[in-house]
């Protein structure tokens, strides 16, 4: 298990490797180790894989001495390293083709709560959205939510200092890796928060937070919501792409609306207007919408459903049809037995995998999950 992860933060590293990239590796080849290990000539053979991506995963095979030193610095730090196939990694991350495929976590032992909503707001907050935001999370809180949102100063560090206020759960997703805390001046509430939650990031201890990481963080705050709620963001605000990727998740959108005419009222009535948020009131609206009770719940689980194949292509219907009769497959039996080349079944599995219907084996076995 120790080596397996140390492969994979390896590759994790390699240039020009993303996400998706990531585990259509693994799951062609069975394991990170043996990615990094085959010889060139295998590579070339493998869909999707360039003299580019070749040329990444070579200097990547250089990094297992880093890589270790970082698992030797999650014990010293006390950090979780949590990858894709881990069975802590957050389930309302599967199915979500962009989910991260390692995250590092700082405090909370099980990111998989029972209820969770992501309160995100611009910066400049007014002391009308603070107040809102802090009602909220109170109307929230006898529903024992754990309350998700992105460190940042204004709507973000108001939501935490809510949940801490009313003894609830809360996760600070990062932009950056745990020795590049930002804003600097939250450094303070490190301590409550890994206490009382988690702080969580996809990023390796050194990695300083910049723009595009903002962008990717957003992504992991709607993710790991049931619910989103963008309190005040200007028209072009970073609320909006949280609720942008919320929406792409299937979540539940909320804005709460503001005056006309104020800035930070732009983004919130924008979405409104668009009909990609709905109009929020009180916490009355998440709590019908989602179903909540008050006589508690068991701990989230991924919503299973009946395996319909008339809802899956041709292919895919082939696919499955041979997994539920034979169980587990190798990937070149499967290719010949469905006449399905095995470029185009590489991804037609990684698109299953993504919606948490087959898993991975070692060996390029695939099975139902």
């Amino acid at each position: 298990m120790q080596e397996d992860l140390v492969y994979k933060l390896a590759l994790k590293e390699a240039d020009g490797i993303g996400g998706v990239l990531f585990r259509h590796l693994i799951s062609y080849f069975g394991s990170a180790k043996d990615v990094l290990e085959s010889p060139e000539g295998k590579l070339l053979k493998t869909p999707g894989i360039g003299p580019g991506t070749i040329s990444s995963i070579k200097k990547a095979r250089k990094g297992l001495q880093a890589a270790e030193k970082l698992m030797e610095d999650s014990v010293k730090k006390n950090f979780q390293i949590i990858s894709f196939q881990d069975d802590n990694y957050p389930q309302r991350f599967k199915g979500l083709y962009d989910a991260p495929p390692i995250i590092f976590c700082q405090g909370s032992k099980d990111l998989n709560y029972t209820r969770t909503v992501g309160i995100v707001g611009t910066r400049k907050a007014t002391d009308y959205g603070k107040e809102v935001t802090e009602n909220i999370v109170a109307e929230l809180a006898e529903y024992g939510v754990a309350v998700i949102s992105g460190l940042a100063y204004g709507i973000d560090i108001a939501s935490h200092k809510a949940a801490l206020k009313n003894n609830l759960q809360t996760v600070a997703v990062m932009a950056g890796g745990f020795d590049f805390v930002y804003p600097a001046a939250h450094k303070k509430y490190v301590k409550d928060i890994t206490e009382n939650g988690a702080l969580l990031t996809e990023n390796k201890n050194d990695v300083k937070p910049i723009g595009p990481q903002f962008i990717a963080r957003n992504r992991i705050i709607a993710a790991l919501s049931d619910a989103v709620i963008i309190v005040e963001s200007a028209r072009r605000g970073g609320g909006l792409v949280t609720a942008e990727y919320g929406n792409n998740y299937h979540r539940e959108v909320y804005a709460v609306p503001g005056a006309l005419g104020m800035t930070y009222s732009e983004g919130p009535n924008t979405l409104i207007r668009l009909n990609k948020a709905k109009i929020f009131t009180s916490a009355k609206n998440i709590i019908g919408d989602l179903n909540w009770t008050l006589d508690g719940e068991p701990t989230y689980e991924q919503p299973k459903s009946e395996l319909d194949l008339s809802r899956f292509t041709d292919d895919e219907s082939k696919v499955l049809s041979l997994f539920m009769q034979k169980g587990e497959m190798q990937i070149d039996d499967l290719s010949f037995e469905t006449n399905i080349p095995l470029n185009k079944l590489a991804s037609l599995l990684l698109n299953l995998e993504f919606q948490d219907l087959v898993k991975a084996m070692p060996g390029k076995k695939f099975k139902l999950k």
